[in-house]
């Protein structure tokens, strides 16, 4: 169970966090692998602080010999036995330590690849509520909490907790009374405690958010630093952050305080437990009941506990931390995925709008196309290769960009999609694509056997850093060189691949080759070849060109879908042509649909666009 969290200024719908209950199911569900690991790094501790607690009794029989007057030789076998103990619990230490160290990175390596895969498979709209700032935060603070307590503070508390439990039954054999007298602390010690926690969740949950929403004010700033200066706004913006950092310090004071508080109260149990401790024994030993020997390893045990509890009280802050920390992780990966698809009806014949069951949609949205879709994929009927039904979409309330969309797409019809700016197309192609799911309606998309179903290529291409052929790979991991060189000769990019001064092995991406954009256009195109995927989605995917590489890319384009069906938001008008049918948007309807020439001859929106964009230019002919 997951809680909407929001920033202080209530500006953005923040990722949710888990509850208290559902994070430590969570956990437990991440152990659950390395049980055998965790059971023997605690069976080891536990012999380790076990040995450990000899110390004390030894000490007390060295206190007895001198108090005695005995020969100074009955020294040589308590002081012989301390050295062994010291040695045994060293070697015992070290290594359950390092077995609980292991669960733990392995627990934090887990947890790690369940929040990347999840992040990436969040719907784009969701994102955009939730800011940048927000998943940010999220991926560097957060994880750095969790990662920070399992590597220091999961091992000294597993051996603090263990510490305490032994040392309280060892007080317990040497007088069942020096047990009582030091329990006088607990009291103090668990109101401290309890004190400590129910202030500091929701402290350290508060701190995370303003956090978020500083970090999230401050890439707005910083990322749109042009549009600030162009309308004159840095002192708004400049107020803004300063109000949000206000916040963050405000509360990072309140935690200060609070752990002030935490240690003072601790010193006061300090204080009661040992003075208890030794009163105990300057009775006992007055009354003959226990030596003096035994009354100092008492105390020795009960000074011993300082560290342990300390220790364990003070990695509360640490644990309080993580927690708030790890509830934000699990919050993330505990978003409801999307539904499996559903069979869809088939297309009725003569190319009527289909009827087709509610379909969701599954698979990761990259963001750097080729976008590939995974998962369990609907395959339609013969005659309908995609079925978009009274599609609706809105980016929160009183933002509509769709307006109950219905299109069909036959296998191998390559569909433009063209509008004004703002008109829904790339919010249509998402949805079509499956990286995002419509507010209502439903999407019956094609399902392959074993291949990706969709891949979407957009504007936005990154070129992840390596060679140039692990780049190609990402889309198909399997590619011979061949087929490598086989995709980008589709696409007109064989030539300057071969070019590059190490060939298919130059490293590209950041520190690399640099690529201008249209041959990482390209690279992204090449991808679609490799991935075959039965319907292909451009979105503007030869916008960052330019007019020199335009009619390239828009060639390398034309080549990738060949023999596949597509739809196509088109940036340039020449793909309009060049498509079997043009559908027009506008404010998230469709108001035309048919070829080119028709919708040209027909003098309606199209033809406007046309005339608009042309002008003196030539289009091809289809």
């Amino acid at each position: 169970m997951t809680t909407p969290s929001r920033p202080a200024d209530d500006s953005a719908e923040l990722l949710p966090v888990a509850t208290p209950a559902r994070t430590r199911a969570a956990l437990r569900a991440l152990i659950r692998p390395d049980r055998g690991l965790a059971l023997t790094g605690i069976g080891v501790l536990v012999a380790a602080t076990a040995v450990g607690l000899l110390v004390q009794p030894l000490l007390g029989r060295i206190v007895d010999i001198v108090a005695d007057g005995r020969p100074a030789g009955d020294l040589t076998l308590p002081v012989v036995l301390l050295v062994a103990v010291a040695a045994v619990q060293g070697v015992t230490t070290t290594i359950g330590l390092t077995r609980v160290a292991r669960l733990g990175e392995t627990v934090l390596a887990r947890l790690r690849e369940q929040f990347v895969e999840r992040a990436l498979d969040l719907p784009a709209d969701r994102l955009e509520r939730a800011g940048a700032g927000d998943l940010t935060a999220r991926v560097t603070g957060d994880v750095a909490r969790v990662a920070e307590a399992v590597r220091s503070a999961l091992p000294e508390m597993a051996r603090s907790v263990l510490a305490i439990l032994l040392t309280l039954g060892a007080l317990a054999l040497l007088d069942v009374r020096f047990l009582l007298a030091a329990l006088l602390a607990v009291p103090v010690q668990l109101l401290t405690a309890r004190w400590y926690v129910r202030r500091a969740l929701t402290l350290y949950a508060d701190q995370r958010v303003a956090n978020g929403a500083q970090q999230q004010q401050l890439l707005e700033t910083i990322g749109g630093a042009v549009t600030v200066r162009g309308h004159r706004l840095e002192r708004q913006h400049t107020e803004r952050g300063a109000g949000r950092s206000r916040k963050a310090v405000e509360l990072t004071m309140r935690s200060v305080n609070l752990v002030l508080g935490f240690y003072g109260r601790l010193h006061i149990a300090e204080y009661i437990g040992l003075a208890a401790v030794l009163i105990a024994g300057f009775w006992l030993v007055r009354d003959g009941a226990v030596s003096i020997g035994t009354a100092t390893a008492a105390a020795l045990y009960f000074h011993s506990l300082f560290g342990p509890v300390n220790a364990a009280l003070v990695l509360l802050d640490d644990a309080q931390s993580a927690a708030a920390g790890l509830a934000r992780l699990v919050g993330v990966t505990d978003l409801a995925r999307p539904a499996e698809p559903v069979a869809g009806k088939a297309e009725p014949a003569g190319g009527a709008e289909p009827d087709p069951v509610p379909n969701q949609r599954t698979g990761p949205h990259r963001s750097t196309g080729p976008h590939r879709k995974t998962g369990p994929r609907q395959r339609t009927a013969p005659g309908a290769a995609v079925a978009v039904d009274a599609v609706s979409h809105a980016y929160g309330p009183g933002r509509p960009v769709l307006h109950e969309v219905s299109l069909t797409l036959r296998p191998g019809e390559h569909v433009a999609l063209v509008g004004t700016s703002g008109a829904g197309k790339s919010t249509l192609a998402r949805i079509v694509a499956g990286v995002q799911q419509p507010t209502a309606g439903t999407v019956t998309a094609p399902a392959g056997a074993g291949e990706p179903s969709v891949v979407l290529v957009t504007q936005e291409v990154h070129v992840f850093t390596g060679s140039l052929a692990e780049d190609l790979r990402l889309a198909r991991p399997d590619a011979t060189d061949a087929e490598l060189r086989g995709a980008l000769s589709a696409v007109h990019a064989l030539d300057w691949a071969e070019a590059l001064p190490d060939g298919l092995d130059t490293v590209v991406g950041e520190g690399g080759h640099r690529l201008d954009p249209a041959r990482a256009q390209q690279l992204a195109l090449a991808r679609l070849v490799l991935a075959d995927p039965a319907l292909a989605v451009l979105d503007e995917a030869t916008a960052e060109a330019g007019s020199a590489g335009a009619r390239v890319l828009e060639r390398s384009a034309e080549a990738a879908l060949a023999g596949r069906t597509a739809l196509i938001v088109a940036h340039r008008l020449t793909q309009a042509v060049a498509a079997d049918r043009v559908v027009v948007l506008e404010a998230g309807r469709v108001v035309e649909s048919g070829t080119h020439d028709e919708l040209r001859d027909a003098d309606g929106p199209y033809a406007a666009l046309w005339r608009a964009w042309s002008g003196s230019r030539t289009a091809p002919h289809p």
